[in-house]
């Protein structure tokens, strides 16, 4: 009986101490929707047709992710994030406007469940980290500041999501550290498909795979700076250059000299100080080739992942957004640590900012975006929020008002 429990003794030690060096964490948000216009494919088609349309509502599951880490010791980490999107596996039967209406499945990722990222690291000190894996790639504001308590609005702001990868997720390496006020990050991917580059959404559609693999004939680089100040801002400078043409399974010697390299050069900026929060980007993206790639897209058969569609050479998004904390001048409220957040918030995108050709253009792509709301923090880790929005699109395309009612929470079950 004694060794028996000096045998279990030795193993729950063994045990706490595994778990001492397990993180488990995530995070999900819910969103209720009612949008006041039309649902129709047609809407930007034959858009007078349905000015008068009843409004609709949605319910949404944004994301719900699971986070698992575990630290090695000796400076070895490894850390893991498992996605579902809107409820789903990341498979989906959508209506598409521009293939006159048709039923199509979309496969963002072969799979039935989003890894959205698994690393592992080896940290040497605080300015010099590698991490391996599945990683993040932070260009722009969204794709590295993506967490439902970071934003204001219900989703994501959509310029970013609209014409980038989002959350930009792709295999390759990243070195990273801090040097006082300075935080840098270099990567080294694999690069973007040009196959499933489109009119609506530009270059989002090119990361991840729709095969089992990733293909990699060409590789990218991206990279991300930001400078601390004392004050409570940061300033951000990120940027992306890679081939994209030849990284799919089909082949043409016609387009042997087609490189269809991207480019993005981006900044952003956070201020935190006085109970006031203010976010911002602007974010620029060139593609070479574009014509080319249309053309290719378009000669592939239907049952191909592309989209089929025009793509733009440019794409540029910017936004901004303000909140203030009226809790703070509560007492009883700020004694809680809770928040009350009234924000505003400002966007410009457009997916084909420039074409090669003026037919290819759309202009029903080129939105304003403007929204207004509160964020209610009962506590750090959980948010509710409650927002009006409404998008503006040039003539004759109808303009697109909803209200959303949201929750979201973020955080550690354990920690490390």
């Amino acid at each position: 009986m004694k060794k028996i429990s000096i045998v279990f003794l030795f193993v729950f030690c063994f045990v706490l101490e595994s778990l001492a060096q397990l993180s488990v964490g995530g995070y999900g948000e819910a969103v209720m929707t009612r949008n006041f216009y039309s649902d129709s494919w047609q809407r930007y088609i034959k858009p007078e047709d349905y000015a008068s349309d009843e409004s609709h509502g949605r319910f949404d599951l944004p994301h719900f992710v699971v986070n698992l880490g575990y630290d090695f010791g000796q400076g070895w980490t490894m850390s893991s994030e498992i996605e579902f999107e809107h409820g789903g596996t990341e498979s989906a039967v959508e209506m598409e406007a521009d293939e006159a209406g048709e039923y199509e499945s979309e496969i963002e990722r072969g799979g039935e469940v989003a890894l959205e990222q698994f690393w592992i690291q080896k940290s040497w000190n605080k300015a010099l980290n590698l991490r391996m894996g599945h990683i993040i790639v932070p260009v722009g504001l969204t794709n590295q500041y993506h967490l439902p308590v970071e934003f204001f609005t219900n989703y994501r702001q959509e310029g970013e999501s609209t014409i980038f990868p989002c959350t930009w997720h792709e295999t390759g390496l990243s070195l990273w550290g801090h040097l006082g006020r300075w935080r840098y990050e270099w990567q080294f991917l694999a690069g973007l498909d040009s196959d499933r580059f489109g009119s609506a959404n530009f270059i989002a559609g090119g990361a991840g795979s729709p095969y089992e693999f990733k293909i990699a004939n060409n590789y990218a680089t991206a990279m991300r700076h930001d400078f601390y100040l004392p004050m409570g801002l940061r300033l951000g400078l990120s940027g992306y250059y890679g081939h994209s043409f030849d990284n799919s399974l089909r082949k043409n010697k016609k387009y042997q000299d087609c490189k269809g390299e991207v480019m993005i050069g981006a900044f952003d900026f956070h201020y935190d100080a006085h109970h006031l929060v203010v976010r911002g980007n602007v974010d620029y993206a060139h593609l070479n080739d574009s014509y080319e790639i249309t053309q290719f897209n378009k000669s592939m058969s239907s049952d191909s992942p592309s989209p089929h569609q025009n793509v733009a050479s440019d794409a540029l998004s910017a936004s901004i957004q303000a909140g203030y904390d009226v809790f703070a001048h509560v007492p009883a409220m700020k004694k809680d640590n809770k928040k009350l957040y009234v924000f505003a918030h400002y966007e410009f995108y457009d997916s084909m900012f420039k074409t090669v050709k003026a037919d290819m253009d759309y202009p029903q792509y080129a939105r304003h975006r403007m929204a207004a709301g509160i964020n209610y923090y009962p506590m750090n880790e959980i948010v509710v929020k409650a927002e009006y929005s409404k998008r503006f699109l040039v003539e004759p395309f109808i303009d697109e008002p909803s209200v959303s009612l949201g929750i979201a929470y973020c955080g550690f079950f354990t920690r490390k």
